[in-house]
């Protein structure tokens, strides 16, 4: 990592940490679904909540975290090779939304009104799941098997917008991770000065 540049090895330190959250979390979650729970209809996943904080936090970035959560998904549940490609192409659909942040107020207004927040949240759930019902239907899977992708996951739908609407309220959570480096970098040299 370049020495020189801190805001490059604190990217790398953010995604990383978000990443092993992503990790961690994500087994868990598909052990406990498999174990304890494995005739329900419904998933939950941590992937786009991960996914849609770090777009918030870094944009384009976080295509590593979708396709990470993609690729636990498909390995812990024994996935065919096309599974790989419709969950991993398709969660990166979610990327799409950054060019709409404007219409939520950009990432000033996700972090600072609720509405706008689950809004978000919602464009990168429907997003994700738009994706991987088209690579599904361009793959030859059938109109019903791609539809599955939006119902089995009303569960992650929800825990996903609680978690943005709660994690909004955290300072520096949802913000432009450059900006909130550059603040508290200047508030550290402000309090520096003002107590020698």
């Amino acid at each position: 990592m370049n020495k020189r540049n801190p805001i490059l090895r604190y990217r790398a330190v953010d995604l990383s940490l978000w990443a092993v959250l992503l990790l961690v979390f994500e087994n868990v979650i598909i052990l406990a679904s498999t174990r304890w729970f494995p005739g329900e209809p419904y998933t939950v996943s941590l992937t786009p909540l991960i996914t849609a904080i770090v777009l918030v936090r870094w944009g384009p970035w976080a295509a590593i975290h979708a396709v990470l959560g993609a690729l636990i998904l498909c390995v812990r549940s024994g996935a065919a090779p096309l599974q790989y490609a419709i969950y991993g192409i398709g969660n990166c659909l979610s990327l799409a939304v950054l060019p709409c942040l404007p219409l939520f107020g950009g990432r000033e207004g996700i972090a600072g009104r609720s509405g706008r927040a689950i809004a978000f949240g919602m464009a990168v759930l429907a997003l994700m799941q738009a994706g991987r019902a088209a690579i599904a239907l361009l793959s030859g899977s059938a109109l019903a098997l791609s539809a599955g992708f939006f119902t089995t996951e009303v569960i992650t739908d929800l825990f996903t917008l609680v978690i943005l609407w709660i994690v909004r309220r955290q300072n520096g959570m949802l913000e432009d991770q450059r900006r909130y480096f550059a603040r508290v970098q200047e508030e550290a040299r402000r309090h520096a000065t003002e107590n020698p």
